[in-house]
């Protein structure tokens, strides 16, 4: 495809336009605003059109006394609505980014009240759901209403208030702060090894105790694991114990590995920590409390550096600075009894790190759909169908249908998408290479995969 150099010209400042309104949350003029998806106009309606520019000198007054004071101090009271019926009668949709932000502190019922009363006038809104936070929060994002300049700041002052080691995330960097929310757990900021110190957080296990299949009789054979192979040395991860820790630091075939699990989004991934440039330390990662359409957010203890988990990029902070993407490697999704029996070397972590629990988040907590606001899906899959997601070597995205492709694979069928290959591997699915090298791919839910990878290819379609 060629353009003209007037129509050149036109495309590079309108993608410019764009990452700036991203950046700073102005927006395009409206006809240069990408148009939404149907199907998003469908389940949500027609957003409503967002000015730019910074907010009047009136309106940052009423955010601060409104929706920051609001939200962190104890009283509120008629100075606090008159502000905030500025903020809702403004026809500015950006400030329903803040308005969200302080609805998930809004601790007492009368202030969550005035503050979804506030946030559906300024977008537009007929409430319906009992979850009004979330109803809000999902319109803003399938709508991608762009924040106002000075947005971050306003935000930082509402989570770093109500969590302490917040402080050094919440910083400029390639990550879209408008998505980020609490999702209801302390930061694990504990110091490297320290696996037993407790906390009121979601605990990460560093350098896990682990056994021989023989000796792990406390696993059922039908409970599921996630099995990592490094140099030949095999290692199962059982989901009951990885629904607890969410994360683990370990060591396997000789190479260092940070395995985080978001049970929201259905998936384990596995990146190597070694082999990086020399001036950057191994990074210890953490999960932070929290997410981005409902992915846990984690972040090295080392240096302050948030990752996208789903990518296993540096978006923030000294790592995001020397452009540190994390190498990734196979997690294969299965069942205790048929891992070990195609792999009988393999270790385990000990029942120990469970702390005694025994979750099924699917079958409980997470059985009717995401429990955080995710904005809109990709159609084409239900939004908790299992994939099997693959980078092809065309550097196009792929999934592939867990069930679909089981079924196939077990009847002796080939499955082949551009260069990618799927094979089974001890109950589970593994993507191999046209010359049957292993490819990096891991289990997800389909509404996380499409998410982090919108222009997806799906099979099969």
């Amino acid at each position: 495809m060629t353009f003209a150099s007037g129509s050149r010209h036109r495309t590079v400042l309108v993608l410019l336009a764009v990452l700036l309104s991203l950046f700073w949350g102005t927006s395009l003029p409206a006809e240069e605003q990408p148009p939404l998806p149907d199907y998003v106009i469908e389940e949500f309606g027609t957003p409503p059109e967002s000015p730019a520019g910074p907010l009047s000198a009136e309106l940052q007054a009423a955010v601060r006394l409104a929706v920051i004071e609001g939200a962190t101090q104890a009283n509120w009271g008629a100075d606090h609505r008159q502000a905030l019926e500025k903020l809702a009668t403004s026809q500015d949709p950006r400030i329903g980014w803040i308005l969200s932000d302080a609805l998930r502190y809004a601790w007492d019922r009368e202030r969550y009240e005035d503050m979804t009363d506030a946030a559906a006038e300024v977008l537009g809104l007929e409430l319906q759901e009992l979850d009004l936070w979330e109803e809000i929060t999902n319109h803003l994002i399938a709508w991608d209403v762009p924040s106002y300049p000075g947005y971050l700041a306003d935000k930082r002052a509402i989570f770093t208030h109500f969590g302490t080691g917040w402080d050094d995330l919440f910083v400029e960097g390639d990550i879209d702060w408008r998505l980020v929310s609490w999702g209801g757990v302390n930061i694990d900021d504990r110091p490297y090894d320290t696996t037993d110190v407790p906390c009121h957080c979601i605990p990460a296990a560093d350098n896990p105790e682990v056994s021989s299949a023989a000796e792990a009789t406390w696993l059922k054979d039908s409970d599921i694991v996630f099995g990592v192979a490094v140099n030949g040395a095999y290692r199962a991860y059982p989901r009951r114990i990885m629904e607890v820790r969410e994360m683990v630091n370990d060591t396997l075939g000789g190479r260092h590995l940070a395995i985080p699990y978001c049970t929201l989004c259905g998936a384990a991934q596995a990146y190597f920590t070694d082999r990086l440039p020399e001036e950057i330390e191994r990074p210890i990662l953490r999960t932070s409390g929290l997410l981005i359409r409902s992915n846990k957010v984690m972040y090295d203890i080392v240096t302050h550096s948030v990752f996208d988990t789903f990518l296993g990029k540096a978006v923030t902070g000294p790592l995001a600075e020397k452009k540190l993407q994390l190498e990734q490697t196979s997690v294969v999704t299965t069942d205790w009894g048929t891992w070990k029996t195609a792999h009988p070397e393999t270790t385990v972590l000990v029942e120990a790190l469970a702390f005694g629990r025994n979750y099924n988040f699917r079958q409980g907590r997470d059985a009717n759909g995401p429990i955080f606001p995710i904005g809109n899906v990709d159609p084409r899959l239900p939004v908790h169908e299992d994939v099997i997601g693959v980078i092809a070597a065309s550097g196009h995205p792929v999934a592939f249908q867990r069930s679909t492709a089981v079924a196939a694979l077990r009847s002796g069928h080939d499955i082949a998408y551009e260069n990618i290959r799927l094979t089974l591997d001890g109950g589970g699915v593994r993507a191999v290479d046209s010359d049957g090298s292993d490819l990096v791919s891991h289990q997800a839910f389909w509404f996380a995969w499409s998410q982090f990878h919108p222009q997806t290819a799906l099979w099969p379609q």
